[in-house]
């Protein structure tokens, strides 16, 4: 299958490129995913079970919930090699189903934080297009930081394709298994 974890098993077709500008830090990533709009959509808003498959955070949780958004709440730690980075953060999320995720920080250890993830259908796969704008509260040096940014961030969206496709591959299981039963 193409664009598949098992074509990819680091996520090494997930294109990410990180910009330090400043103290700003800007990050696009795309990739494909063989499954549906909602079957993706479904794992990328699962704020209260991401923890479960996303490596890096130790607690994801819906605080509060109003209408078209919700108030979540995230920590965990990003760690590559020796370099460890505590993180935390409550922030609103607007969702526009199936297509467009956006999410704003309230209240964390960064000065901003912004995201918009777009998902579209490229005749079978999602396309996830996703970006984000961040001004940490520490300093990232240039170099190591973008090496640092980039393994995490694709990480973290390998973590999630993998549970997509995990969870199609299940579903796909049990109809497999009722349409046996059905047939004895």
């Amino acid at each position: 299958m193409a664009g598949s974890s098992a074509d990819s098993p680091q996520g090494r077709d997930i294109e990410v490129q990180v910009s330090m500008v400043g103290e700003n830090i800007i990050i696009d990533l795309n990739f494909a995913v063989p499954a549906s709009q909602q079957e993706v959509w479904d794992v990328l808003t699962d704020f209260d079970g991401m923890a479960d498959f996303v490596s890096n955070l130790k607690e994801s949780k819906i605080v509060s919930v109003s209408e078209d958004k919700f108030t979540i709440f995230q920590s965990g730690t990003a760690t590559y090699g020796p370099i460890r980075y505590p993180f935390e953060s409550t922030r609103e999320v607007r969702l526009i189903p199936y297509d467009k995720i956006l999410t704003h920080l309230i209240s964390g250890n960064m000065h901003k934080l912004e995201g918009t993830t777009y998902l579209t259908d490229e005749a079978g796969l999602t396309r996830v297009v996703h970006r984000t704008e961040a001004i940490p509260k520490v300093w990232i040096p240039a170099v190591v930081g973008k090496v640092f940014i980039e393994h995490e961030v694709r990480e973290q969206f390998n973590e999630m394709r993998n549970e997509v496709i995990r969870r199609k591959r299940a579903v796909l299981k049990k109809g497999h298994e009722r349409n046996r039963t059905s047939d004895d």
